[in-house]
């Protein structure tokens, strides 16, 4: 039997991870196999870059700790060597960032995520990778709003043109 302090130190990690879950719009849970020291290293490297927090833990506490906030059907994706990575404030990055290398090592596997509380399967998560950036998506739709007006603006322009063009040529036959 676990010592009182190991049972301590166990529910303190629980109990850190749920609060993570909890806090977090979104997270990607991936079986992360066969990947190289090399590229595990840029993978973290990149995550953080990201503003993303990439931890391997058990997966009894990482059950424990998807219990505790409501997801529980991620449990049955717990096997194996896991890791999961989870975004504070950017629902698409840890999506984004896994999907990446993902595509380039064959070894590395999506297993599931969750977004906004509740339980996502692998192809959901790879469609919100797919989504793109929150700049680009304002700068679209920005755009959107600004194409009208200058289409509007430019026939005010040619009827100023044109009625400004009549109006010396009317006077000059007077």
């Amino acid at each position: 039997m676990p010592s009182k302090s190991i049972l301590e130190q166990k529910q303190a990690v629980v109990a850190d991870l749920a609060e993570m879950l909890r806090n977090s719009p979104a997270g990607v849970l991936v079986n992360y196999q066969g990947i190289t020291v090399d590229d595990d290293t840029k993978l973290r490297k990149a995550l953080r870059e990201s503003g993303v927090k990439y931890m391997v833990m058990k997966n009894s506490l990482t059950g424990r700790a998807c219990d505790e906030v409501g997801l529980g059907d991620m449990k049955q994706y717990l096997s194996g060597m896991t890791a999961i990575a989870i975004s504070e404030s950017d629902p698409v990055a840890p999506a984004k960032v896994i999907k990446e290398y993902a595509e380039k090592i064959e070894s590395f596997e999506i297993l599931a995520g969750y977004l906004d509380g509740a339980v996502v399967d692998k192809n959901t998560v790879m469609s919100l990778a797919d989504i793109p950036s929150k700049e680009v998506l304002i700068a679209k739709f920005l755009g959107s709003i600004k194409s009208p007006l200058y289409g509007f603006a430019y026939a005010l322009q040619a009827i100023i043109d044109k009625d400004g063009e009549a109006a010396p040529a009317a006077d000059a036959q007077a």
